[in-house]
């Protein structure tokens, strides 16, 4: 070992102090840093959006009011990137209302329009260019600092835009359980088949023919997750499907199935203990009230 060199064990304790101290700086005092990125906003989401522009190709085919709404969250993004520092990029209480502001600023209609995936890439795009023009962002002797505070925001807004679409998929799957339980409630009470069509193109329905309606007993338990179940095998059959609970019994709506009982039966492991009716086909879904009729009384006639 030569003077002057440190040994393994000071040569480890020596970059821990200096890893410390990096780490601990990025919580110092940026107030120039912090100016220097307030006037360089724009220029910050604009410069982002036309390397949107360049890399993704689905963001080229977007409408121009969905790529104006991308701008604002980019500039909101910068805003939000000085309000994270000041906090000193810590763990605080305001951290998590702070990043999820960013998407505050943009419609609902636009989280529906852009996937998460997408909105992950465009995260990474925007990152990426701040990343690119942190030496001129940063006051002399505070790059080092502001490169590793952008790489820590960067995993906060990843986990605020995260936490945005899985609100939206929340409410989204609320909505839709309501407004199948209202097209069930309408096919056992014998609605007019416009009330049926408007509540069935409301969740998307593809009216393919035949189409048939299943009742049997609920397995019980959140009526999300008895529905996720029927959705997960329907997909496994291919065929098209609208359920729900009406008290203790799963009333299913299948659409596309040549043959409506192998179909069921295919489902059976979504419905509780008991008998399951399979009403008969009919054309389209505003004459499903006579299989949901038929199915019913079956359903009802079966324990005797």
């Amino acid at each position: 070992m030569l003077p002057g060199l440190p040994t393994p064990a000071g040569e480890v304790q020596l970059r821990t102090c200096q890893a410390r101290r990096v780490s601990e700086s990025v919580g110092t005092d940026l107030s120039a840093t912090l100016r220097r990125i307030e006037r360089a906003a724009g220029a910050l989401a604009t410069a982002s959006v036309a390397r949107m522009d360049d890399t993704l190709p689905w963001f080229r085919d977007l409408p121009a009011d969905q790529r104006s709404w991308v701008m604002v969250v980019a500039q909101a993004g910068a805003r939000s990137l000085v309000q994270w520092l000041r906090s000193d990029g810590g763990p605080h209480e305001g951290t998590q209302e702070v990043s999820d502001e960013v998407f505050a600023t943009a419609p609902q209609a636009l989280a529906r329009s852009i996937t998460l995936q997408q909105t992950v890439a465009l995260i990474k795009v925007t990152i990426d260019v701040v990343e690119e023009q942190v030496d001129d962002l940063a006051a002399p002797g505070e790059a080092a600092q502001l490169r590793e505070a952008v790489l820590r925001y960067s995993r906060e807004i990843a986990f605020a835009a995260a936490r945005v679409y899985a609100r939206a998929a929340e409410s989204r799957g609320s909505w839709d359980a309501r407004l199948q339980a209202l097209l069930v409630d309408a096919l056992l009470r014998g609605d007019s088949p416009d009330v049926l069509a408007s509540r069935a193109a409301a969740l998307g329905w593809t009216d393919a023919p035949p189409v048939a309606v299943a009742v049997g007993p609920s397995p019980g338990g959140e009526v999300a997750a008895v529905l996720h179940t029927v959705y997960r095998q329907a997909r496994r059959v291919g065929v098209e499907v609208i359920g729900g609970v009406h008290g203790d019994r799963l009333v299913i709506v299948l659409g596309g199935a040549a043959d409506p009982v192998a179909a069921t039966a295919e489902l059976l492991s979504a419905f509780g203990d008991g008998p399951v009716v399979v009403g008969p086909s009919v054309p389209s879904l505003d004459e499903a009230t006579e299989s949901a009729r038929a199915a019913l009384a079956g359903y009802r006639a079966a324990p005797a």
